[in-house]
């Protein structure tokens, strides 16, 4: 059976790849890696399509080094160590490079999984490349993320998916035998969305939905008719799946029930799966209207228990009304922008020592030595608040978390002041 036209123009090396001109252009790191033979562990965040995978496997043909593939969704701890020590054992004699392990959507990796490749990252055992399409510094721990450069990969712009588009046309022995023209490639283009491998998805559809005697014509008006004939509109695991939970989510925070009733239709149509959908209500309900509602957290937990309990399709409808009552809801995101700068605090600071009157002294040596001494217990006095620091001392002066102008985060600035004064003003 014939290999799909993605997998048949799969580069074989950086002079075929396409796109990623800052990673593998002239003088970029990638290429300076490849050049000298030294390459360090990185992870590749960039949206499908893009040539995260080709990527890795271009940079272990070229250096001649054993390379291990695992992918996040089938392996677990068991299959990480299991390769580890085939490395140990096996990568020595390769003079040029240490083996790699490739790990394609690591963010799907929990952290005992992550933990598991510190050690072998850390003492050179094995060179990891990790492939992502979410966010490394809120899916990757950051002991892992802190032996790795992140290199980000773009989407393929116009020219590059032409560039691609001209290869198929003249490299591509089937292509060339149906004598293919391509009179128009706005349509083509556009579903595309900078997705290399969806452009030649979409070309083997059009080829495989017309006879293989006649010449291959490809212009707007096929190129929309066959998506919209075909499944392939709706791709769960594809650009098309992050682009809609976007729009969705954008719609919330854009106070738009329209809008997010309609998206949530899309996926609900497109057979997404319903706990994804419910979980991204609940991240929503948190990160984008936060303390503005708290109950809006209540009812996005209550939708994802709702489709837990009563499955599909009943369970729409409690994420129909989760998503109209976000969207309907004051926003705010100050507990979401509380948290980054606390971790953005904490990453410049370091381990600041705990204050003593702050720690616990459940043996005599740490009585003795000042544990807890000093600590005001705040339901003894009256309001049950009484100042006192809790920051550490380098950090006393700091405000982390900055009330928004709504009416809840007002009450509670307002409680703050009366409580500590000038330093929620």
């Amino acid at each position: 059976m014939l290999p799909p036209l993605a997998e048949r123009l799969r580069p074989k090396s950086l002079d075929e790849y396409i796109g990623q001109e800052h990673l593998v252009g002239k003088g970029a790191v990638l290429r300076r890696m490849l050049d000298t033979g030294d390459i360090s562990s990185f992870i590749l965040w960039g949206p499908p399509g893009v040539g995260k995978t080709t990527l890795a496997h271009i940079i272990s043909v070229q250096l001649k080094t054993p390379f291990y593939t695992l992918s996040a969704i089938h392996s677990g701890v068991k299959e990480v160590r299991d390769v580890i020590e085939r490395c140990k054992n096996g990568g020595g004699m390769f003079r040029q490079s240490r083996p790699i392990l490739f790990i394609d959507e690591i963010h799907r990796f929990n952290k005992s999984q992550q933990d598991s490749l510190l050690g072998a990252v850390e003492n050179g055992t094995v060179t990891l490349i990790g492939a992502t399409t979410e966010n490394p510094s809120f899916e990757v721990i950051r002991p892992l993320l802190s032996r790795c450069q992140v290199y980000v990969l773009q989407p393929l712009d116009a020219a590059h998916l032409q560039q691609l588009l001209d290869r198929a046309l003249t490299t591509d022995t089937e292509l060339r035998k149906r004598k293919t023209e391509v009179r128009e490639t706005t349509a083509l283009f556009r579903y595309a969305g900078g997705d290399a491998r969806k452009l030649l998805n979409i070309i083997d559809l059009i080829a495989n939905a017309s006879s293989p005697d006649e010449p291959l014509i490809i212009d707007d008006a096929v190129v929309t008719e066959r998506l919209q004939q075909n499944p392939m509109a709706y791709d769960k695991d594809g650009e098309m799946h992050y682009d809609i939970i976007s729009a969705f989510i954008k719609s919330i925070r854009g106070s738009d029930p329209d809008g997010a009733v309609y998206w949530l239709a899309r996926m609900v149509a497109g057979g997404e799966d319903p706990k994804f959908i419910a979980r991204r209500l609940v991240i929503s309900a948190s990160e984008d209207i936060g303390l503005a509602n708290p109950n809006a957290l209540l009812i996005a937990n209550a939708a994802f228990e709702a489709v837990q309990n009563i499955g599909w399709p009943e369970g729409r409808i409690a994420l129909s009304e989760a998503a109209i009552y976000l969207a309907c809801s004051p926003k705010s995101n100050s507990a979401y922008m509380a948290i980054n700068s606390a971790l953005e605090t904490v990453e410049q600071t370091g381990n600041l020592p705990v204050p003593l009157h702050l720690r616990n002294a459940p043996t005599s040596l740490m009585k003795e030595l000042g544990y807890g001494k000093e600590y005001k217990y705040a339901h003894d006095y009256a309001g049950h608040f009484v100042k006192q620091q809790y920051l550490p001392d380098a950090l006393q002066s700091e405000t982390i978390w900055h009330p928004q102008p709504n009416a809840a985060e007002e009450r509670h600035k307002e409680l703050l002041q009366k409580l500590w004064g000038d330093k929620y003003k």
